[in-house]
């Protein structure tokens, strides 16, 4: 395991009361991390905090909304006044809005970027500096999502900020690595279809195809011991060759100039079709 994931080092995880979030708690707990658990969800903070049954010195349960700057830099001077060093930042708070189209909705779009990706700046601007300082081993795990890859058409505003997270983190990670002997990693969390709150607020029973957020942070951990940045998860339908392919056609839609989103455009779909089968 990384040498930050230990007995006794701190683990923040935004979101952290439901779902991914409370699943990477138990984990890190399991671990003997001490736990900052954040949420805007009160109620849900406190079925976590009950859920987890920790002693008070190992375990924090903050409310906060992720999208406000300044709450995030009052949750971060809490949560070190609490527990001192951190060592893992789990950016991991997500919602989504319905959007539509592109020039419509604008306030869905705008809470949803405030949240996805904001939430995930905010809390980066707020713990990094402090990580470096220390100089201990430490890690920053953004959430992100295969929608901010492939970009499927349906919820505009959710994918762009999505897309977002994934070049925030990709710049996290050579910023990193340039940084003489830094301690620091970051990594970009991509689950695959995983059977969360916010899932079950439209399909009442875990469908076959979906993981249990247990499933999905056992496999982050694997991840995280091999040391991968992209950590591309599968579910019970998609396998990692079908994410590959898919985020291959993707790419090549700049390669070979087709048209954007050519996945799912009439006059390409039954190519990619081909192309999957192939």
């Amino acid at each position: 395991m990384p040498d930050w994931l230990k007995e006794g080092n701190v683990a923040v995880i935004t979101g952290g009361a439901s779902g991914i979030g409370l699943a990477a708690a138990q984990a890190y707990a399991a671990r003997g991390m001490r736990i900052a658990v954040v949420d805007r969800d009160t109620d849900a903070l406190s079925e976590a905090q009950a859920i987890l049954d920790l002693p008070e010195d190992k375990l924090l349960a903050l409310t906060c909304d992720v999208s406000d700057k300044a709450a995030v830099a009052v949750m971060c001077d809490q949560v070190h006044d609490y527990f001192g060093t951190v060592h893992c930042l789990m950016n991991n708070a997500g919602a989504g809005f319905p959007t539509g189209v592109p020039w419509e909705n604008f306030a869905e779009l705008e809470k949803t970027l405030a949240i996805n990706l904001m939430g995930v700046i905010h809390g980066c601007h707020a713990f990094i500096p402090r990580m470096l300082e220390h100089g201990e081993s430490a890690a920053v795990i953004n959430t992100g999502s295969k929608q901010g890859i492939t970009k499927p058409p349906g919820n505009y505003a959710y994918n762009l900020s999505k897309a977002g997270v994934v070049a925030y983190t990709e710049s996290i990670a050579h910023a990193f690595a340039t940084i003489e002997n830094s301690s620091l990693s970051a990594h970009l969390l991509i689950p695959g279809f995983v059977y969360t709150g916010m899932v079950r607020k439209f399909l009442p029973e875990q469908p076959p195809a979906a993981w249990t957020p247990q499933q999905m942070v056992e496999f982050m951990l694997d991840s995280l011991e091999r040391g991968d940045f992209y950590i591309l998860c599968p579910d019970n339908d998609v396998d990692r060759a079908t994410d590959e392919k898919r985020i291959r056609w993707n790419a090549d839609d700049i390669i070979e100039n087709r048209p954007a989103l050519s996945r799912w455009h009439p006059d390409w779909a039954d190519r990619f079709e081909v192309f999957m089968k192939d």
